[in-house]
């Protein structure tokens, strides 16, 4: 997904730097553990998990886990996840980790120290030999079981998404399910990793398969913190690899509480483990030569130095970067669905999508639905994700909320006309989160800054052509080609554009065309790192996590009874 800042635009200035701790953001402060550890603290919702004598106890559980954004007292550190075990971090640097409707503390994350750092590759290192022997039906029930136990958890999963991340609680619940779509999909591994077999001369036989890596790593994105991971870690470990996952620092609960549900489905010690940071992390599991290969979503300038990087030191990555989705709205399109379709699609989730509809090429006279959109965007109820009936939620953070208020200015400023002003808007119970309202810009043109930045908030563009070719000029001449849509009723229409448009996932009538896992997650362009070579999940997800090994054998009836040698070239013929 895109731009989805698994690591802070400050944070991001310092990955080429290395900086000193004085460097990093100022939300990340130096302070010693939590006195007495987090093995007797009673925590709201994932960082007390403890593993002890084979029981893990979390204060969340399957039924019991935050309803509300009340201000928790005493928030309780993150911990390391390493060799199936919850571990108090020794970290002298931690960052606080604040609920965005409210900005209250939540908890704070480590930034794992470099012990910790080799202490997951080692036990990843240490489980290789032994899960990728494990038989592929082995592995096949523990992922059954996996699966089972995401499906009961998936309410707790998604109520750590909405008070970590700031997702309506329905929303979470649709990010945990796109998730889970991999991890059953993945469960139908038996078919999807036979090899080939050819005779290719008389009694000779080449065969190809497929193996597993070695130990591989996940750099994942806060705006899908169960989505993300659960991208990476089904199909690299049920294909035979072990994994270290960094979660975003913005929004580690989820991935914390699949990791216990990793060890309570039957997954070995080493073959998840979870460590926690920013820069210093990333800069790691480039270094890291037990490292074979790295999954990255996020921004362009993150995804694109762990590309660079990593590919020089013989790693495999693949890393989906930004995104600037188009929808080109035609005359004889059905309105009432297309507006409907297009103020769920910009504004959902807040706009932080990498596949969230940020841009609307209007064709013709539809250019005048901009104040009809308008009404339908005024509809959305924005408030705190557990309260009944919110639409939106917050953005991730009080830096994000300025940056979009900034592009909203620049739009005003460059002569865009502000058809929708969601600034300075915000929930009477909560006055203190990182709230934007949904936001129409009309009379956009390509060269304004609002258009060549992705915003990544509740901000929809709008910009007005005559015909459909010059919209789809329009949009095969912007950088990134992740996803795009079409709103029409002809047939003709709808398979012109498909054809002609360059963005790796094409929507008829769909808003998000986001692949379900069969197929594979096709951005193209600038949107994903590598020319689009390496993509998520589906069969390409499963080629990038295991290597093909060729193997020609020869058995010669006529062998066991020859006594004589031959040196002629072979031609197996």
């Amino acid at each position: 997904m895109a731009a989805r800042r698994a690591i802070s635009r400050r944070t991001l200035q310092s990955l080429t730097l290395r900086p000193s701790i004085a460097a990093l953001p100022s939300r990340i402060t130096r302070m010693p553990p939590v006195a007495g550890g987090s093995h007797t603290a009673v925590r709201r919702l994932h960082a007390t998990t403890s593993y002890l004598a084979s029981t893990s106890t979390a204060a969340s559980t399957a039924t019991n886990y935050p309803t509300t954004h009340e201000k928790i007292e005493q928030p309780v550190n993150t911990q390391n996840f390493i060799d199936n075990k919850f571990i108090d971090s020794d970290a002298t640097t931690w960052i606080d980790l604040h609920d965005p409707a409210t900005n209250n503390v939540v908890t704070r994350v480590p930034q794992s120290t470099d012990a910790e750092l080799l202490a997951a590759v080692d036990s990843a290192e240490k489980a290789f030999p032994a899960w990728r022997a494990t038989s592929l039906l082995a592995k096949q029930q523990i992922m059954f079981k996996f699966v089972t136990l995401i499906r009961e958890h998936w309410d707790r999963l998604a109520a750590s998404i909405t008070l970590e991340q700031g997702k309506t609680f329905a929303d979470a619940k649709g990010d945990v399910l796109r998730g889970l779509q991999v991890a059953e999909t993945a469960c139908g591994i038996t078919t999807q990793m036979t090899g080939e077999v050819l005779e290719v001369a008389k009694d000779m036989e080449t065969r190809s398969y497929r193996e597993p890596l070695g130990v591989v790593a996940a750099i994942c994105p806060f705006n899908f913190p169960a989505m993300i991971p659960l991208w990476t870690i089904p199909i690299a470990a049920i294909t035979g690899n072990t994994v270290v996952v960094k979660p975003s620092e913005r929004d580690p609960g989820a991935m914390m509480i699949l990791a216990e549900l990793a060890t309570k489905a039957g997954f070995p010690p080493g073959v998840i483990n979870v460590i926690h940071g920013a820069a210093k992390t990333v800069d790691f599991i480039i270094d890291e030569p037990r490292i074979k290969a790295i999954s990255f979503v996020g921004s362009n300038k993150a995804g694109e130095y762990i590309y660079t990087r990593a590919s020089a030191l013989g790693k495999r990555v693949q890393a989906n970067l930004g995104a600037k989705n188009h929808a080109a709205i035609m005359p004889d399109s059905n309105k009432n669905q297309a507006l409907n379709a297009i103020a769920g699609a910009a504004f959902g989730a807040a706009g932080q999508r990498c596949m969230a509809l940020s841009t609307v090429v209007f064709v013709g006279e539809t250019k005048g639905w901009a104040d009809e959109l308008a009404q339908r965007a005024k509809e959305i109820k924005m408030d705190g994700g557990f309260e009944e009936g919110a639409d939106l939620g917050p953005v991730i953070s009080p830096q994000a909320k300025d940056k979009i208020e900034q592009l909203i200015a620049s739009a005003e400023k460059e002569g865009a006309t502000i058809v929708l002003d969601g600034r300075g808007k915000t929930p009477a119970k909560y006055p203190n989160g990182n709230w934007i309202a949904p936001t129409i810009i009309a009379n956009v043109t390509k060269d304004m800054t609002c258009y060549k930045e992705e915003i990544f908030g509740p901000v929809l563009v709008c910009l007005n052509v005559d015909t459909l070719d010059e919209a789809i000029d329009l949009i095969n001449a912007n950088e990134y080609g992740n996803g795009v849509a079409i709103f029409t009723t002809s047939g003709p229409i709808a398979a012109k554009f498909q054809k002609n448009i360059e963005a790796g996932q094409v929507g008829i009538n769909v808003p998000i065309p986001v692949p379900l896992p069969m197929f594979s997650f096709t951005g193209n362009k600038k949107s994903i790192a590598g020319g689009g070579t390496s993509t998520f999940y589906g069969k390409p997800g499963l080629q990038f996590f295991t290597q093909v090994k060729t193997v020609t054998s020869l058995w010669r009836s006529e062998d066991a009874g020859e006594t004589r040698a031959t040196v002629n070239m072979p031609t197996q013929s």
